[in-house]
């Protein structure tokens, strides 16, 4: 199987896994406690909050450990907007159209349920917003702004400094969600143009599936979205898992240390991939923009394709890819994203996203490249 779905998840890296077993085996106690077996447990997650800290420059505090991306995106989204409201702000949140529906439905809630006023900012065809529309929408009471660094259907970066120069000339609280960016992108939170609040997940970055992190500047306040402890300052209840929170730490040093020497092996393969397949399929259409996205995804309409059997002839073909739309009750519907980027909807659901990783070589890239042609002239013949 020629797997190219790295974009929605990455095997678990075998260093990764060797660094986690000793705690699986031997660290049982509840971090919570304060017996021998629990302080153990205890030195296990701050050794990883500080070892993530130094990787991103942050100071250890400022990391609070979740569940999974989907709960740092939650928490920042509910737990950022409901506490900006309390210390005096309107509420109102400005976000993309194309975020991940883990922001989205985040701020669906938000509007439906707790009477916040959206904006949810347009993209151009590339997939971009425009930073001018994102200031001329901003007050200087609005609770939060929350834009994604690269989107995980199209790689399309977003232009973060500008972003963060006008959320911070308003005092507004600016969040990311880098989880589909880390590790493929430098991360300094010391660098003019951060954000204040970022999103990671470990197994987009080769690390354990269920363990995430946020990592809140020093000085944003934010309110717990569950309660039931006082776990990570009072931010997070919900007993800690050792291993996984080792695992994400590990991953990120594994990630960041070889970043720049994958990120530029994987962007050659991406664009042999994408030359290959425009020569074979001359009506494919490249979605997103052409240079400004992630070195590893490369999203492609085939026009006149059925969506469902593109992915299944795929599949069957031994490749592992992902459908530019979302598979709901096992039929495929248009992307958001695309549609939110002018694609028409037939032209939409007949998407792919070829995301490439550590695995990927470049036999696999000449491979996809030979086959495809014939799997489009079956499907439109």
């Amino acid at each position: 199987m020629i797997y190219l779905d790295y974009n929605a998840t990455t095997p678990l890296a075998p260093e990764v896994l060797a660094g986690m077993m000793p705690v699986l085996e031997r660290v049982y106690g509840n971090p919570s406690s304060i017996h021998g077996p629990g302080r153990e447990g205890r030195a296990v997650i701050d050794d990883a909050r500080d070892r993530l800290a130094v990787l991103l420059r942050a100071r250890p505090h400022e990391i609070i450990f979740t569940g999974g991306g989907t709960e740092a995106d939650n928490l920042a989204i509910l737990g950022l907007a409901r506490r900006a409201v309390r210390d005096g702000k309107e509420r109102h949140v400005i976000t993309s159209a194309t975020e991940h529906h883990a922001v989205l439905h985040a701020v669906d809630y938000l509007e439906r349920a707790e009477g916040f006023r959206v904006t949810r900012l347009p993209v151009d065809r590339s997939g971009r917003i425009d930073p001018q529309q994102l200031s001329d929408a901003l007050m200087e009471q609005t609770a939060l702004v929350s834009i994604m660094s690269a989107n995980n259907e199209t790689g399309v970066l977003q232009p973060l400094r500008e972003i963060s120069e006008a959320c911070r000339a308003r005092g507004v609280i600016f969040h990311s969600d880098m989880i589909q960016s880390f590790g493929k992108l430098p991360l300094d939170v010391t660098e003019e143009g951060t954000p204040d609040a970022v999103s990671l997940t470990a197994h987009k970055f080769y690390g354990p599936k269920g363990v995430g992190a946020l990592w809140l500047r020093a000085g944003v306040s934010i309110d717990a979205t569950v309660y039931g402890g006082a776990h990570e300052n009072q931010r997070r209840p919900g007993t800690e898992n050792p291993a996984a929170i080792l695992g994400l730490a590990l991953a990120a040093e594994l990630a960041v240390r070889g970043m720049a020497e994958e990120q530029a092996r994987l962007l050659t393969l991406r664009d042999r991939l994408w030359e290959g397949i425009s020569a074979g399929c001359p009506t494919a259409v490249l979605n997103g923009h052409p240079t400004g996205r992630l070195a590893n995804t490369v999203n492609v309409t085939f026009p006149g394709c059925d969506g469902e059997g593109l992915l299944m002839s795929l599949d069957l073909a031994g490749m592992a890819v992902s459908s530019g739309s979302a598979c709901m009750v096992g039929s495929v519907q248009p992307s958001h994203v695309l549609l939110a980027m002018g694609v028409p909807p037939q032209i939409a659901q007949a998407a792919v996203r070829f995301s490439l990783g550590r695995g990927t070589t470049e036999e696999e890239v000449q491979k996809v490249v030979a086959e495809l042609p014939n799997l489009i002239d079956r499907l439109l013949a």
